[in-house]
């Protein structure tokens, strides 16, 4: 059996810059143990794979190198990226079902690209929460942050991109909590920054993360008092992406760029 695989860089506009997803369309499912061992070999944040569903769309399932998680940006990105450039150019929307996510669009306009994701508002973590923020503080090395929130991940709230910058996390102890770690402030040319932390789901450090602006996004918006916003992750090879609150949406746009295509032999 022979599958397509590409690797696309997201939220970049260049070669090794972004989050690096791999990519492999298929006819039908594999069974998940073979799409696990496909992304463990892939060795990246996610894989992204997905079949034909209905008359032009598909459905969508992304994959750590350790296990299958319920919303990823970057490898939505790269999906509609292949789709509306190599396998349909001149499409421009895709429709993804998810199973947890709901119906996932993908547009293109030029050279950005716009997910149409559901927001995840973070709330106030509950009291009896100070064990847990002594942990994350510990983890992340740096000075006690602001606030704490809690959404799918832990939001950590600093007050200047530069503690974001200089944190120094303990991955082992960061991988012992029981969510991954997201860490944000405001920015300077930027309306704010990140960094996200996912070693209990085998990535340290993830270069630019779409799905963390689900949480991001809404909380900006309302501290700033605007629902369009411009944003960067702190990461290694880093990341550009602009964000838009639309009620319960939020609109994640970016660049990609085509690292490579291939061809896996099982």
């Amino acid at each position: 059996m022979s599958l397509r695989i590409y690797q696309v860089d997201a939220f970049t506009d260049i070669v090794f810059g972004g989050n690096p997803a791999a990519v492999m369309p298929l006819d039908t499912w594999l069974p998940d143990r073979v799409l696990q061992d496909l992304a463990a070999e892939n060795n990246l944040a996610e894989t992204a794979f997905f079949v034909p569903e209905g008359q032009e769309g598909y459905r969508l399932r992304w994959f750590t190198p350790t296990t299958e998680v319920d919303l990823c940006g970057h490898a939505t990105l790269a999906s509609g990226f292949v789709i509306m450039t190599i396998l349909r150019p001149g499409t421009e929307r895709v429709e993804f079902a998810t199973q947890v996510a709901g119906t996932l669009a993908v547009t293109k306009s030029g050279d950005l690209f716009t997910l149409d994701f559901p927001s995840r508002p973070a709330e106030p973590a509950p009291d009896d929460f100070d064990q847990v923020k002594a942990d994350i503080t510990a983890a992340l090395g740096g000075a006690p942050p602001a606030d704490i929130l809690v959404a799918r991940d832990y939001m950590v709230i600093y007050d200047d991109a530069a503690s974001v910058a200089g944190l120094r996390p303990d991955f082992s102890a960061l991988g012992r909590l029981d969510r991954a770690v997201l860490v944000t402030a405001p920015g300077t040319d930027v309306d704010f920054v990140s960094r996200f932390f996912a070693p209990g789901h085998g990535i340290p450090e993830d270069p630019v993360t779409g799905s963390t602006h689900c949480t991001l996004t809404p909380y900006w918006a309302e501290r700033l008092g605007k629902t369009e916003l411009s944003a960067r992750q702190l990461s290694a090879r880093g990341g550009q992406l602009k964000l838009r609150l639309a009620g319960d949406r939020v609109l994640i746009s970016g660049t990609a760029v085509l690292y490579l295509e291939g061809t896996v032999y099982l």
